[in-house]
């Protein structure tokens, strides 16, 4: 048995790096399949059965100290796609043009808090305005205490800023939709064009899919980045606690509070007060004088409502799986009483 590190995700098939060696793999189907381990994906620790001639086998995930996912795009598929884990930074890219979107960027900096990496926002594109100021504001606006860094990759302005991120063996991951330019700011950071780099729609700013799988490409300094296919939207889930066993899951309330300081500091008059026509109630009033906005209250409801149908989604699975292990446990056992037997 030897530990790997997956380095890309090509549909059922793994690329792994061993000691510089690069390697491929496939699961093990009976470990994953009945839920004993949980699917890997780039950035995990994975232990293999190497195979010299051969693709190798995958036959368990290493706890992970960061992980985001998303529901599988595929609607006969009812479970969660594992985007990319054990990153330090969540670098979340939005363009300064039609593709800015606010509370897009409240999402993604959810799942950002909640992934246990540390989101920096990415201002990209900065070419295409002269005045980036008041993007800038309105991210500041939602993004309490996280730094926001503007650049363009096709100027090289601002990426100074992104070098205490990208340290020699470091992780980062790309979060962002297609056309924010993720591409472009990889091959900038490697100094060469490591990712093909496709036009954007001009009437709404979008880009077609150029990241087609998850990937790590190394830095010339060192570093490493997890590129990402282009996602407009992310669902709230309940993942994997940092560092934790498989069976520990983190509420992503805890990243919504995160987000939403601002919000639940508010303090009402009444414990159990909804919001709506109880007197004493500091949401209405805090969006009656203007210091908060019905757009950002709005999302931060909707977010809620998402994380507890999340937690009620999760224990389901829990128990499921929980059942499957079972089941996988006492056919072993069938199979060695049986062995005994003869």
């Amino acid at each position: 048995m030897t530990e790997t590190r997956i380095s890309a995700v090509h549909k059922e098939r793994y690329e792994l790096l061993l000691d510089g060696e690069r390697l491929f793999g496939k699961l093990k189907t009976s470990v994953y399949i009945n839920g004993e381990e949980p699917y890997p994906t780039v950035g995990d620790n994975v232990i293999i059965q190497r195979n010299p001639s051969g693709d190798s086998v995958i036959v368990k995930t290493l706890p992970r100290k960061s992980y985001f996912a998303r529901m599988d795009p595929n609607p006969r598929i009812r479970r969660e796609q594992a985007v990319a884990a054990n990153f330090d930074t969540v670098f979340i890219l939005q363009s300064l043009n039609q593709n800015f979107n606010v509370r897009r960027l409240e999402r993604y900096l959810t799942l950002a808090w909640q992934s246990g990496g540390i989101p920096v926002v990415v201002l990209t594109k900065a070419d295409l305005t002269d005045d980036p100021s008041p993007y800038v504001r309105e991210a500041e606006s939602v993004s309490l205490g996280v730094d926001i860094a503007v650049i363009s990759a096709k100027t090289g302005a601002g990426l100074a800023a992104l070098e205490k991120y990208t340290q020699p063996e470091s992780v980062s991951v790309f979060l962002g939709s297609s056309g924010v330019g993720k591409s472009s700011l990889l091959n900038a950071l490697a100094g060469e064009t490591v990712m093909e780099v496709s036009a954007i729609r001009e009437d709404d700013a979008r880009g077609r899919h150029t990241t087609t799988h998850r990937q790590m490409v190394r830095l010339p300094g060192g570093a490493y980045i997890i590129d990402t296919p282009g996602m407009r939207e992310l669902g709230i889930s309940v993942v994997q606690t940092p560092a934790a066993s498989h069976e520990s899951d983190a509420s992503p309330f805890g990243a919504i509070s995160e987000v939403f300081a601002d919000v639940e500091g508010l303090v009402c008059r009444f414990s159990d007060c909804k919001h709506q026509n109880e007197p004493g109630c500091a949401v209405r009033a805090a969006i009656e004088r203007g210091d908060l906005t019905r757009e950002r209250w709005d999302a931060y409801v909707k977010l809620k409502r998402e994380a507890r149908f999340a937690e009620d989604k999760a224990a389901a699975i829990r128990e499921k799986s929980a059942r499957n292990k079972a089941i996988a446990m006492w056919s072993k056992q069938s199979k060695k009483r049986g062995e005994i037997r003869k």
